[in-house]
């Protein structure tokens, strides 16, 4: 698959009386791995939301490739060929008696030969290394298995960008060493990745861009300039990723840490 840019001008969503994105713009980068943060209650996954089609913003556009979202059934259909959202609980999307089933839901509804439906459905659990729960009822998955099915059924439909709500949140320590694993996979299979998390110390090792989202306005930039930025950090609830705390208290500019071994590398510089 190849790359494809997604955008946004001028998001505007509210609920009630409270504006959630205020005149949000934002261009997610070709092939490149985003880290949507912000507190909880933000705004994070109804940005994401939007993104992906599921709520129509109350002004403004979301595209790919300057190709415009429409949201009637055809341009969702479009645009959800192009651009696949996986929410932070699994159990809101699987549905299926078993894996394969639950994968192969989304190519089915695409019309999609047989034959061709089971070599997505392949891919797809070989990509996220589930190949031996194909035929395993969901019910007896772990949290973190359902997790990874619900990215499969999302791959399977071949994305250009893939939006994740909180995709570590509720795992143990080897479960986000295995989710991480998946998303480097994906990223190795040509697939443009945008997460929503809280957590700083994970989106400073990961992103090759962070975006924070502080009351409806997103602020856009490289991970350690932005989680270096200590009044911005505090605006948005957030804390400061340790090492750069560290970095801080040593004199070290946060622009030359990005993780422990960047740490390492320029103490040992000095």
């Amino acid at each position: 698959m190849s790359h494809r840019e997604l955008s946004a001008s001028g998001l505007i969503v509210g609920y009630g009386d409270r504006e959630v994105l205020r005149g949000v713009d934002l261009v997610v980068p070709k092939g490149r791995r985003l880290a949507l943060l912000g507190a909880n209650g933000s705004g994070k996954t109804t940005l994401l939301r939007v993104l992906s089609g599921a709520i129509e913003p109350g002004a403004g556009q979301v595209a790919v490739d300057g190709a415009k979202l429409v949201h009637n059934r055809a341009g969702l259909r479009a645009h959800r060929e192009a651009v696949q959202f996986v929410a932070q609980d699994p159990d809101d999307q699987l549905f299926a008696a078993d894996v394969f089933r639950d994968v192969s839901f989304g190519p089915i509804n695409l019309g999609l030969p047989d034959e061709q439906v089971r070599e997505r459905v392949a891919h797809a659990l070989e990509v996220l290394s589930i190949t031996d729960l194909a035929d395993r009822p969901i019910h007896e998955l772990s949290y973190g298995q359902r997790k990874r099915v619900a990215m499969a059924g999302a791959m399977a439909m071949q994305p250009c960008v893939l939006l994740m709500d909180e995709p570590t949140a509720g795992l143990d320590p080897q479960g986000v060493t295995e989710m991480v694993d998946a998303l480097a996979q994906l990223q190795a299979d040509h697939t443009t990745v945008v997460i929503s998390t809280h957590e700083v110390d994970f989106a400073l090792g990961w992103a090759d861009v962070v975006a924070v989202l502080v009351d409806g306005c997103l602020h856009l930039g490289a991970p350690a300039t932005m989680l270096g930025d200590a009044d911005l950090v505090a605006r948005a609830r957030l804390r400061q990723p340790v090492v750069l705390q560290v970095a801080g208290r040593l004199g070290l500019p946060s622009t030359d840490v990005t993780g422990v071994d960047a740490l390492v590398a320029a103490l040992g510089a000095r």
